[in-house]
């Protein structure tokens, strides 16, 4: 597996885990990104942005220090797009890989975005439920407040960390669990004053997991294509495929 050092890393983000899709090139000079709200075409739209973007890049698959990938929780489908694809990029140039929430990715978005320092991300997960995680975000890290969870949006203030209640400034909302639920998250989270919802954050985009893979893959947290899992949270399926295996 090819080794990172602590300079300019090249990094490609890729993230299918919602019904957006979306890519980018990461080199601490420049980010280029493609992205697109586009359900049922990520398969086909994924190695497309990857080619559109390492050519405005200049840069080949293997001049990259690594991978980020979405691994969830989001579509099953979508989720299982990203880890495949990215897989099999990085397995086939000897690449390490990161995975990134995408409910972290979220997180960060709402700081790159407006600033935001206290972030509750929720996912409309179908069936009645949310992908739900709360966050402190700053320029040098993002800090996860328990665990991420699914449940109903009823029941969110029972995954809401007290120390988290505690934070100081607004919290924003963020994700399609706000466009689906916005009562029942509102009336669930009360008790946190100053929830103002961004309407221009409803979904992870790669630019963010090419941020937060830069910095894990310095940190050495980059691991081997064959053992990069996806994080569905429901049910805890877990994932090791290798295209072709």
């Amino acid at each position: 597996m090819k080794h990172t050092d602590s300079g300019e890393l090249k990094v490609l983000a890729i993230d299918t885990s919602t019904e957006y899709c979306s890519v980018a090139y990461c080199d601490g000079e420049q980010i280029i990104y493609r992205g697109r709200e586009a359900p049922r075409e990520h398969a086909d739209l994924v190695l497309q942005y990857v080619d559109e973007i390492l050519k405005e890049a200049q840069v080949s698959l293997d001049q990259l220090d690594g991978l980020a990938l979405g691994k969830g929780p989001g579509s099953f489908t979508g989720v299982r797009i990203a880890a495949s694809i990215g897989q099999g990029l990085a397995f086939s140039h000897n690449l390490p890989v990161v995975g990134i929430s995408s409910l972290e990715a979220m997180a960060y978005q709402a700081y790159r975005l407006h600033d935001a320092s206290q972030v509750v991300a929720a996912i409309d997960a179908r069936m009645g439920e949310v992908y739900f995680g709360t966050y402190s975000v700053s320029e040098s890290r993002i800090k996860v407040w328990g665990e991420e969870s699914v449940v109903p949006p009823s029941n969110v203030l029972s995954c809401v960390a007290d120390e988290f209640k505690k934070q100081d400034g607004t919290y924003f909302g963020v994700g399609t669990g706000w466009v689906t639920y916005p009562d029942a998250l509102s009336n669930a989270l009360e008790s946190l004053p100053d929830i103002e919802l961004s309407h221009s954050v409803r979904f992870p985009h790669a630019i963010d997991l090419a941020t937060l893979g830069r910095e894990r893959l310095k940190r050495g947290e980059g691991v081997a294509a064959e053992d990069f899992q996806v994080h569905y949270v429901r049910n805890e399926v877990t994932w090791k495929k290798l295209p072709g295996k």
